[in-house]
């Protein structure tokens, strides 16, 4: 099947403008074209353009803010990608959504793509929702789920802490939890060869895992541990949110990854 014609959802966020630029016949399109929480319009949208290939990296992101705004979150995340699927089942277009490792709850050893979520926040709960609504309504999807994104175009930890670490004498960061980054890049150019992979479930992140603390300190020269007791968050995070990548080659280490991204945004 060639996909030829390609509609990226999403695509002024941090993820969507690397994904622009792996396709750059796609069609894009930001929520300012396009409200995913209007089924209508999501339908009209998707009938407009008649697309071969749906790609959804539109999402409610702010962990904390969902907990305030969970009517939002459900909307975005979960309703959303639901409305999307039926869209893409509609006009014949295969879907590439993604989800997070905040659907797990830290209580196991690192998770593979078929193990059961059990998620502790909202934002975890509500990305689920996605999923199992495409799930139910469609059958030729890939759900990537990755976690602890950053690049070069958007909000995230690495500019958070590196800003951070210039005004403040030491910033304090937590060592108990533990994840794997993922360079929005590498995450891109995963995309497309997951694309022509059977239907189904795919972790995806770059190799390695460290904390918070860990990570940090990697690229912000001030940075002091400490635990999550120490550190409340409106939404709670899971102790250990690895995922485990059993269908793919895996991705280059996070630290080359940073490396390269560190270099591509200089001093900032």
């Amino acid at each position: 099947m060639i996909l030829s014609n390609i509609l990226i959802l999403g695509a002024g966020g941090m993820l969507g403008r690397d994904l622009a630029a792996i396709y750059p016949g796609a069609r894009l399109c930001s929520h300012k074209d396009l409200d995913i929480t209007d089924e209508a319009a999501v339908r009209a949208y998707t009938l407009s353009a008649k697309p071969d290939l749906i790609i959804n990296a539109a999402a409610y992101t702010n962990v904390d803010g969902c907990e305030d705004d969970w009517n939002a979150a459900f909307a975005i995340n979960g309703d959303g990608p639901g409305y999307i699927a039926a869209a893409c089942r509609e006009v014949g277009a295969r879907l590439i959504h993604y989800s997070t490792d905040y659907i797990f709850d830290g209580s196991k050893a690192g998770y593979i793509e078929s193990d059961e979520p059990n998620p502790i926040n909202v934002y975890g709960a509500s990305k689920l929702r996605g999923e199992r609504n495409i799930a139910k309504i469609m059958d030729d999807y890939r759900i990537i789920r990755t976690s602890w994104l950053f690049g070069r175009h958007g909000r995230n930890f690495v500019e958070t802490i590196r800003q951070l670490s210039k005004t403040n004498e030491t910033i304090r960061v937590v060592t108990d939890q533990v994840g794997k980054p993922t360079y929005t890049v590498d995450l891109a150019h995963k995309t497309a060869e997951i694309v022509g992979c059977p239907p189904g479930i795919y972790h995806v992140t770059n190799d390695g895992i460290c904390s918070w603390y860990e990570f940090a300190r990697v690229f912000a020269p001030n940075i002091i541990p400490c635990t999550s007791g120490e550190f409340p968050r409106k939404a709670k995070r899971p102790t250990y949110s690895v995922l485990v990548n059993t269908k793919t080659r895996p991705m280059r280490h996070w630290r080359e990854a940073l490396a390269d991204y560190l270099c591509s945004v200089g001093d900032g």
